[in-house]
């Protein structure tokens, strides 16, 4: 009787779990589905009541008038310059940086990550006014001369985005907690061969590094991918414009053209959710493996 009592009181919990498990996902997912139907359906239906959940016939016109009314293929092709830049600087970078702190041994080694973390913690908008002054003013690029006056600098270049961000504090602990995973006999044999630091670090650590690498990458082109506020202050020019900034030009005069702005909000969300899709596996390795040490 027990027994049975108790088969019962664990159907009963699996099952309000699995309700509340679906109920969540319902609202979670919602959001995006109205975006897609939203896209799909006629003008005539946008503000139709009651609400329409399926639309009475698909058009793809907001698609086309995406691409029309403003330069949305240029846009395209800038997120993904400064995305996939993002992620190859990020990568390479901050996979120097963490075989550094997890593997050599150096003076002020422990003083110079505590600087590392902290400055994970300084808001992004603090920041912004130095880096915007730095990239500006600095000697002898976009028309600068020596001081650092007459010209642009950086802004208003893809290097604007890229330089600030090379090299993030993320990055560089992320793979510094990977690093640690791995054992250290293979770095000593391959010195006791005769390997530099930087060969032991390419051919022996780095390829075994491919789950935090692919999870860095996915949560890094993430970052650039949907980055706004940065691009919006320096790249000032059309052709410079990123996707998210230019998701903007749909809206104006305190309306925006809503069906245009979702066909370009589903056009700049599939990249991200290939990308996920085909690096699942190894982001998900990378979270189980990175922050434990054998």
């Amino acid at each position: 009787m027990n027994k049975l009592i108790k088969n019962w009181r664990t159907i009963i919990l699996d099952g309000f779990w699995y309700v509340v498990v679906i109920i969540i996902s319902i609202i979670m997912v919602m959001p995006f589905y109205w975006t897609i139907i939203t896209s799909l359906r006629p003008n005539s239906e946008m503000f139709a009541q009651p609400i329409r959940w399926i639309p009475s016939h698909i058009t793809l016109i907001h698609y086309i008038e995406a691409f029309s009314t403003v330069p949305f293929g240029r846009y395209f092709f800038n997120s993904a310059v400064l995305a996939i830049g993002g992620v190859l600087t990020n990568l390479f970078f901050g996979s120097l940086g963490g075989y550094a702190f997890a593997r050599l041994n150096f003076k002020g080694k422990r003083v110079l990550f505590i600087a590392l973390l902290s400055s994970m913690m300084i808001p992004g908008i603090v920041t912004m006014v130095p880096s915007f002054l730095v990239l500006k003013n600095f000697p002898l690029v976009g028309g600068n001369n020596i001081f650092g006056h007459g010209g642009n600098g950086f802004i208003n270049t893809y290097w604007a985005i890229l330089l600030p961000g090379a090299a993030g504090a993320f990055a560089v602990f992320f793979m510094k907690q990977f690093f640690l995973t791995l054992p250290e006999e293979l770095a000593d044999a391959a010195r006791i061969d005769g390997c530099s630091e930087f060969r032991i670090f390419w051919n022996i650590y780095l390829p075994l590094t491919k789950p935090a690498l692919a999870t860095l990458g996915v949560m890094t082109f993430q970052a650039g991918w949907n980055s706004f506020m940065w691009p919006l202050i320096v790249l000032n020019s059309q052709d410079m414009m990123t996707v998210q900034v230019g998701l903007a030009s749909f809206t104006y005069n305190h309306s925006a053209n809503y069906g245009p702005l979702m066909a370009g909000t589903v056009i700049a969300t599939l990249p991200m959710l290939l990308i996920f899709i085909y690096a699942q596996k190894y982001f998900v390795q990378g979270i189980a493996f990175t922050g434990t040490k054998n």
